[in-house]
């Protein structure tokens, strides 16, 4: 494949887009394999983060990359570059406050009053990791020395590459911030080295999350024993009425009886038949 670079305006600015034939075929595959729709209105924003695909295969242009990608087994190839290209990954320490405060005054105390000795927590989009550390500090400094139930948190995403930082574990010091400080003392380890400005959750919490890729658009999703404690935050806004429905429905039939979902404060499943009691703002239990 030709390695030379598409080449820029009289203004230097890259002039290289999709065609039209190319993007409706990219919004369809999209679509069908992740359920993002990816209306003309995104179209820059598809362009621009293909690039650096487009780059690393040696593409001319983007439409030459989009050749690439539908020619003999390349999509099945590319796909997993494909999706972590244009899914979104927005994520804070103790994003929307109010579903963690609830957790800790409300939900666990119910578990723990029912006799539940194993809670089970699945955090559906995790992204880089934020969400299932949040959770999981909030548990566990709930249950340290108090209980003797255990937990576990299963936390899954599309995108690959999100997930590989969160194993990791490690932020930059000024995304921990919203931490509280007692919870930053106790779970979050600076770096040896002061001038990296990084920390790193601690080994006990790290293994107490399995990460795992899923797709939400799978016909099953493997998950384990039923979940008593589901985080969907922020996940259905990127779907469609369809889409959200399938979306719900399967996670609810991966809920205990009693367990509670948790959506993002812009979600809602206002309209959709499902065996769900609205407990809280955003909060549901399954019935």
């Amino acid at each position: 494949m030709n390695m030379m670079a598409s080449p820029p305006n009289a203004a230097g600015i890259l002039t290289d887009r999709i065609g039209k034939r190319n993007f409706e075929a990219l919004a369809n595959y999209i679509y069908a394999y992740a359920g993002i729709r990816m209306p003309p209105s995104k179209q820059t924003m598809l362009e621009g983060r293909l690039r650096r695909r487009q780059r690393a295969i040696g593409a001319p242009t983007l439409d030459d990359y989009c050749d690439y990608l539908f020619q003999d087994n390349n999509l099945e190839e590319e796909a997993e570059y494909l999706i972590n290209a244009v899914t979104t990954n927005k994520t804070d320490f103790f994003r929307e406050p109010y579903h963690f405060d609830y957790l800790r005054s409300t939900a666990l105390p119910a578990l723990i009053e029912a006799g539940t000795t194993s809670i089970r927590v699945w955090s559906v989009a995790c992204s880089s990791g934020a969400e299932p550390y949040t959770i999981a500090m909030v548990i566990d400094d709930v249950m340290t020395g108090r209980f003797a139930a255990s937990y576990r948190i299963l936390a899954t995403d599309l995108d690959t590459q999100v997930l590989e930082i969160a194993r990791a574990g490690i932020y930059p010091t000024d995304f921990v911030e919203p931490v509280p400080a007692l919870l930053r003392q106790r779970y979050l380890m600076p770096s040896c080295d002061p001038d990296r400005h990084e920390v790193r959750v601690v080994p006990a919490l790290r293994r107490s999350i399995s990460f795992a890729r899923l797709n939400l658009m799978d016909e099953k999703y493997p998950v384990g024993e039923p979940m008593h404690l589901v985080f969907c935050r922020n996940v259905l806004i990127y779907f469609d009425k369809e889409a959200q429905l399938r979306v719900v429905s399967q996670i609810v039939d991966r809920m205990a009886p009693g367990g509670l979902l948790f959506l993002g404060h812009s979600e809602t499943i206002a309209g959709h038949e499902l065996p769900l009691v609205q407990v809280a703002n955003t909060i549901f239990r399954r019935s």
